[in-house]
């Protein structure tokens, strides 16, 4: 299985994928939408954007293949690192690179990095099973059509000079709307009729058995009981799907320890849980907005340690 699929696999799953010394392919939320030209509804999907300055090995990419292909850590990596530089030559010879279902890079005439996502895969599990579709047009004259022939249907009992005077055409477009509505929506009212009956009939059972609670509580004439005032000191935690990783430990005392020493460091750091791999991890900080978790990630990266890293938990 090529390097394209256990791509395609992780951008199910996570929000950031990064192939050593290559880029990043990164995932953001992107609402339903119409286009309006072909009356054309798009579900919510994922959209798939490149970062080129993201290449560092978050060591994701490198762990997924090795446990799926059933090889050493050591050898998938030195196999991403080649096929990043093999994607790289290609792309400064001028030539295209086009990565199936995820999308096509190449470079521009400045030199600089373009890339265009592909539409084939939604990678948003929560809308499987929905495609686009095309709808009709609405034709908002239908009804007026409608009510004009019955209008035309109905005997005046007046002569044409009388009817200009006293404007009596508008109130028969009235009583020709009132008509076509209770021709198609008596059954309709008569739902909304049941429902309104059934929803009193809920409301009047609901106030009787709380007129009965009260009814059956006894209260005495004492003086009340004086309690103290209870204090709770609350501190606000981060929280979130996007966690920024310090560290994956196979001694939970350990990864105990780094939650310290990050603590006195000023990290809102905590103990995150065990991986797949039986690792502990401990989190530098939690984000619900993935680009504050990228922007705090490149600070973690700058500042602090290269090998931290972006976890993206559902």
């Amino acid at each position: 299985m090529g390097i394209e699929n256990h791509i395609q696999q992780l951008l199910y799953r996570y929000n950031c994928v990064v192939v050593p010394d290559f880029g990043a392919f990164l995932t953001q939320m992107k609402s339903a939408s119409i286009i309006k030209s072909t009356n054309t509804f798009y579900p919510p999907s994922k959209r798939i954007s490149f970062n080129e300055q993201l290449s560092s090995n978050d060591g994701l990419l490198v762990s997924y293949m090795a446990n799926a292909e059933n090889k050493s850590y050591e050898d998938m990596l030195k196999y991403t690192l080649d096929v990043a530089k093999t994607w790289k030559k290609q792309l400064h010879s001028g030539e295209r690179l086009k990565i199936s279902s995820i999308g096509e890079l190449w470079l521009n005439r400045e030199g600089k990095l373009q890339f265009q996502p592909s539409n084939e895969i939604n990678y948003l599990t929560s809308s499987f099973g929905l495609s686009s579709f095309v709808s009709p047009v609405v034709t908002r004259e239908a009804l007026k059509e409608q009510v004009e022939e019955l209008e035309e249907k109905i005997p005046f009992i007046i002569t044409p000079e009388q009817r200009r005077k006293s404007s009596f055409r508008p109130y028969l477009k009235y009583a020709a709307i009132l008509l076509l509505a209770l021709a198609t929506g008596m059954t309709g009212y008569r739902f909304y009729g049941e429902m309104l009956n059934k929803k009193q009939v809920v409301l009047e059972e609901a106030q009787s058995l709380v007129s009965k609670n009260i009814q059956e509580a006894t209260f005495f004439n004492s003086k009340p009981l004086e309690l103290p005032e209870l204090k709770l000191n609350v501190t606000k935690k981060s929280t979130g799907n996007h966690h920024i990783i310090a560290g994956a430990f196979r001694i939970r005392q350990n990864a105990d320890k780094k939650v310290i020493y990050l603590r006195k460091k000023g990290y809102d750091a905590r103990y995150l849980g065990v991986n797949s791999y039986g690792l502990h991890q401990v989190t530098y900080g939690s984000y619900e907005n993935p680009e504050e978790a990228l922007i705090f990630l490149r600070q973690v990266k700058r500042t602090e340690s290269e090998d931290a890293w972006m976890l993206s938990t559902k």
